[in-house]
């Protein structure tokens, strides 16, 4: 039927040969000749309107429709070429076009604008039988299976079905786990685990000399009640959704509504919202019912989700900007809830996995029935507020107070006046003339309407004033859309209905309303209890954020070209439960951690490592090292210095939506607040391409796409940021005050203090002694050779700017040489607190302290 309906389309889309002859002929040469010079994929679009394209024409520039097919009269085209206005008149440059070439475009919009047809493939809907083959044969596209937990020899050493699962793949390999983990090294495993936090002295005291059979089990219940388990696994779903605070490459505008979304999301993993309650209100929060104002505002901001992503606001077109973010929610929805790369069907049926382009583009026509409600639009070389639109930000309920009218009266004349006065000089020889100083004439006139409008905003525009989010909602207009050959946003090919995926079968799954966008029922496809993926990958994300590989080890690709699971059993057991205790993802990690396979020592033997050296059969529990965010954390916990809050909004709140530069003041304001924040790391501005300096020596997310797993890498960087990077310094310098403020202690327990709050456990009498040795012959060197007192260097100035004609009109050119970065200088004050401060420091250096056992 699809096929049969491809067909017919393409055929009623078929134009009149003589008509494309009449077009080829007389009216593209017109085109040609006249138009493609500013208004072509070759050179610009002016005004936004192509002509070099029929869909261009159709749907027109700034000004709307250019062309109406059969009706010239209602056609700018034709206003534009026969206005007796010069200075609206087209062409803007040479001469005007003649009667007998204006009527050649009459004749051709009334016979209805015949235009050559886009040349669709003959395969084009056709049935694969290698897609048919892997429907039936791929394991990820099976319905969940309903495996009982196997017969073990071992049945006193499995706690619950997990360790059945497990134990069952071990013994058939000849293996037996190793034992169990100390409880000092299991306390910090899951504290880490679950907050991202070290345990504190006070809690490690107390798991210790609790003896009961469940002491345990009430040290997870405490860890999923505090308000830091939503910091650490609302951070494991931020990377997931591509979270940043600004549109990344091209041109870098800030999102200053995003620590909404942040803050959503911590909120909702806090409060266990089932998953799949957590997705629709990600993927159609707007479209469902809310009780009042504060749920509205609630859904409308988790819609964050499809709005937060990577934009090139420099496209030229409109149309490949629309597709190309398009393209950026079916990537993001689909990875992260199915873990498949759709979007590789853009251009062409999906290479290896049962994803035809129709499917794609059923997907497509949902986004483009949305409106991405991000507050930008696209624009080639745009400058200042160019790229801002506020009506295309998501508004909230709120009460704000009103602004003063006489002000709103005033700023308003004084806009139109500034507007009129830049619009009467912009683009003129007068303008574009040279200024005493080298900058265009006209420069002052837009720098003051520019910053008049934005004046304007502070006082009237509720998202400027903070009642916005980025997010999304149905369009204006809402239909299926076309195909797109090869991918090319212009080359439309037939009309595919609005759907979902046929790689596997979602029974009971209802159809796209026609009066809305489909994304409400796409996210009831997504999160139903007949989808095999979305469980699948949900759970194996959890596991693999507690035993540091997924059951599935791709986690963001469970197609053909992924990895097949370790333990496929295993894996529909937990979806199969996840699914029976309502999509909690606390229930499914409390069911985890209190298995016998996640509490096993991480010892390994040369047996083990022989038989299975990826660890892939669980015999022990794999170390991993902190991530980027814990590290920074644990140093400021050590230290006595984090601060539990929450903090108000984000640093990249108080940026307006203009471009910044790489390393321009806003960059370095932003960096600034980030290397003073004492907070934790979740809630550090993370605008794309301004990684804060805490955090990017040890592999930091990847912004730009689905990350369901980060790199891991060691480098030489690494070690010279914990040697030389001012955060760690004053980090160790904090610690080490903190350890010699009670001056009645003896340097025996300032050590044992030190040990317990970095590295979570007593040290040995070696360790005290060889420590006490350190800090008193670093104590007594540094006396005899104090180091120079060093001050922070005061900022130099760059080399002048050099003139160019415009530079805020071509971002490109602007000079930055004059940017400064200065570090702070971090000393002792005294010998004593000097040799303390690098004892500290090495406990924030070593290995132990950087990994989990």
């Amino acid at each position: 039927m699809l096929v049969l309906a491809f067909s017919a389309t393409a055929r009623a889309a078929d134009p009149d040969a003589a008509k494309v002859e009449f077009f080829e002929k007389k009216v593209r040469p017109i085109l040609a000749g006249h138009c493609y010079g500013c208004h072509s994929a070759d050179t610009k679009p002016a005004g936004g309107l192509r002509v070099d394209d029929r869909n261009g024409l159709l749907s027109g520039g700034n000004t709307g429709p250019s062309v109406v097919p059969g009706a010239p009269e209602k056609s700018l085209l034709i206003t534009r070429v026969t206005t007796k206005n010069e200075k609206r008149r087209m062409p803007s440059e040479g001469e005007a076009l003649s009667e007998e070439q204006v009527g050649v475009l009459r004749q051709w919009i009334k016979d209805g604008a015949a235009w050559p047809a886009v040349r669709v493939p003959a395969s084009l809907g056709q049935a694969k039988p290698e897609y048919e083959k892997l429907k039936k044969e791929h394991w990820a596209f099976r319905p969940l299976a309903e495996p009982t937990a196997p017969a073990v020899k071992d049945a006193a050493w499995a706690r619950g079905a997990v360790d059945r699962f497990i134990l069952a793949a071990l013994e058939a390999k000849g293996l037996k786990p190793v034992g169990d983990a100390d409880k000092v090294a299991l306390l910090r495993r899951v504290t880490f685990d679950l907050t991202g936090l070290p345990p504190t002295p006070a809690e490690i005291d107390a798991f210790l000399k609790d003896e009961s059979p469940t002491a345990f089990e009430k040290v997870v219940d405490r860890l999923l009640a505090s308000p830091q388990f939503g910091e650490r696994w609302g951070r494991h779903w931020l990377d997931v959704a591509r979270y940043g605070e600004s549109t990344g490459p091209s041109r870098n505008i800030p999102y200053p509504h995003a620590w909404r979304y942040r803050d959503y999301v911590i909120d909702a993993v806090n409060a266990d919202v089932p998953f799949d309650r957590f997705v629709r209100e990600q993927v159609a929060g707007d479209l469902l019912p809310a009780k009042d104002d504060a749920e509205r505002n609630r859904l409308l901001t988790a819609t964050g989700f499809l709005a937060l992503g990577v934009k090139d606001v420099n496209q030229r077109f409109k149309v490949r900007f629309v597709m190309d973010n398009v393209d950026e929610q079916v990537d993001a929805v689909t990875r992260s809830v199915l873990g498949l790369t759709v979007s590789c069907a853009r251009c062409h049926d999906h290479k290896f996995d049962p994803v035809p382009m129709v499917d794609y583009y059923a997907l497509a026509g949902i986004f483009t029935s949305t409106e991405n409600a991000s507050g930008l639009r696209n624009q080639m070389g745009g400058a200042g507020l160019a790229y801002y639109v506020p009506a295309n930000l998501v508004r909230l309920t709120g009460d704000l107070p009103p602004a003063d009218p006489e002000k709103v009266a005033k700023l308003t004349a004084e806009v139109a006046e500034a507007k009129k006065a830049w619009d009467a000089i912009r683009g003129t020889p007068e303008g574009l003339k040279p200024a005493p100083n080298g900058q265009p004439t006209q420069r002052p006139y837009r720098l003051k309407y520019e910053a008049l409008q934005g004046e304007l905003n502070a006082l009237t525009d509720p998202a400027a004033r903070g009642l916005a989010a980025h997010g999304a909602r149905d369009a204006t207009t809402v239909a299926d859309t076309e195909l797109r050959v090869r991918g090319e946003a212009e080359k439309l090919g037939p009309v595919v209905p609005r759907g979902f995926l046929t790689a596997f079968e979602v029974p009971g799954a209802a159809k796209v309303n026609p009066k809305q966008s489909g994304r409400l029922e796409l996210a009831q496809w997504l999160t139903s209890s007949g989808n095999p993926l979305a469980p699948r990958v949900a759970v194996n994300r959890v596991w693999q954020h507690l035993f540091g590989t997924g059951l599935v080890n791709t986690v963001d690709n469970f197609g053909v070209t992924g990895a097949a699971p370790s333990h496929p059993e295993l894996l529909d057991h937990l979806a199969r439960q996840f699914l029976a205790d309502g999509w909690s993802t606390k229930k499914l990690v409390r069911h985890l951690v209190l298995s016998r396979t996640y509490r096993l020592s991480s010892d390994a033997t040369a047996a083990h490592r022989a038989a299975d050296p990826d660890n892939r059969l669980l015999w022990r529990h794999a170390p991993r090292r902190l991530s980027a965010e814990e590290l920074r954390d644990a140093a400021l916990a050590a230290a006595g210095a984090l601060d539990p809050k929450r903090p108000d909004g984000s640093p990249a709140t108080a940026l307006r939506m203009v471009e910044m530069r790489d390393n321009g003041p806003e960059s370095n304001a932003i960096h600034e607040r980030a290397d003073a924040a004492t907070y934790r790391s979740v809630y550090l501005p993370l605008l794309r391409g301004v990684t804060p300096h805490a955090l990017e020596a040890f592999d930091p997310v990847d912004q730009t796409l689905v990350s369901g797993t980060r790199d891991t890498t060691t480098v030489p960087a690494q070690a010279l940021f914990l040697l030389n990077s001012p955060f760690v310094r004053k980090q160790a310098l904090v610690f080490a005050e903190r350890l010699l403020k009670d001056r009645d202690a003896a340097d025996a327990d300032r050590v044992r203090a030190a040990y317990r709050l970095s590295v979570g456990r007593e040290p040995t009498d070696a360790e005290v002694d060889r420590a006490r040795a350190f800090v008193g012959a670093y104590e007594s060197e540094y006396r005899k050779n104090p180091p120079k007192v060093v001050k922070a260097p005061a900022p130099k100035k760059g080399p002048a700017p050099k003139k160019v004609d415009d530079p805020a009109q071509d971002p490109d050119q602007i000079d930055q040489t004059s940017e400064t970065v200065t570090e702070d200088v971090v000393q002792a004050k005294d010998p004593r607190t000097a040799a303390w401060m690098a004892f500290t420091q090495a406990l924030l250096a070593s290995a132990e302290f950087r990994y989990v056992k």
